[in-house]
């Protein structure tokens, strides 16, 4: 890997860094794997073809970026950039001030059209708008889930990872049934990834929530959900059996 940047490194620096460790070839792959082609969920992406663990290095051994610099990144047209620039972001929440963690997620909030594809969303999304709505009122995840915007729904569902982790399952169970008709199958994933962290640690409470609404949700998301079920258990979830 390239030398890392130092102190109050700049988004021009840092994109001449990840010009450097870019590969045509991971970078071909990449553009399938995330579905980049035409009406596909993430159509014009354009991929360095950089590996998540060199990234993380990358931003791990970067000096402190400004928000404006952190922003600039954000809203890069290649991929990489754009995570690295979450990661920079999850950073500058995770050590600021109260008033600095505010500016990291309304700076988070501002810019979701950057936010635009999966990975992005999972890999930042509990650990800034999950973790600032911790202890506050949660509407804004309510927005969100109504947003006609996938990686806006994406990153409501999502940011309940954070609540989840402290045994609260309240506002997943509340998402969760709020986008059972949602047409994105990348949300039934999500939603059903959520309700299955939720049951690791209180199955209990997620059987709770299927009695009433297994036969509603779309097919992808329950076999998530119960994805961890004894097999006989599954099997007659699958089959409405419950």
């Amino acid at each position: 890997m390239t030398g890392a940047v130092g102190q109050g490194a700049t988004a021009a620096q840092i994109r001449l860094q990840l010009e450097a460790l870019g590969s045509p070839e991971a970078a071909a792959f990449a553009m399938g794997f995330f579905k980049t082609g035409p009406g596909q969920y993430g159509e014009g992406d354009l991929f360095r073809g950089i590996r998540v663990p060199v990234l993380r290095s990358l931003a791990r051994n970067t000096g402190e970026v400004t928000m404006p610099e952190t922003l600039e990144l954000l809203s890069s047209a290649y991929h990489e950039d754009r995570l690295v620039a979450l990661l920079f972001m999850m950073r500058q929440f995770a050590k600021g001030s109260g008033r600095e963690k505010e500016t990291v997620y309304d700076s988070y909030l501002s810019n979701t059209r950057f936010i635009n594809n999966w990975d992005l969303v999972d890999i930042s999304a509990p650990h800034i708008v999950g973790s600032h709505l911790s202890e506050r009122p949660r509407t804004p995840l309510y927005r969100l889930a109504a947003s006609g915007s996938l990686w806006e729904r994406r990153i409501a569902i999502v940011s309940t990872l954070c609540f989840i982790r402290k045994r609260d399952f309240g506002e997943t169970f509340a998402i969760a049934e709020l986008l059972l008709d949602d047409r994105e199958d990348l949300i039934h994933k999500a939603t059903g990834w959520m309700l299955r962290e939720a049951g690791k640690r209180d199955s209990e409470a997620l059987e709770g929530f299927l009695s009433e609404l297994y036969r509603r949700m779309p097919r992808t998301m329950l076999r998530y959900a119960i994805e961890r079920f004894p097999e006989e258990r599954r099997q007659r979830y699958l089959k409405g059996e419950v």
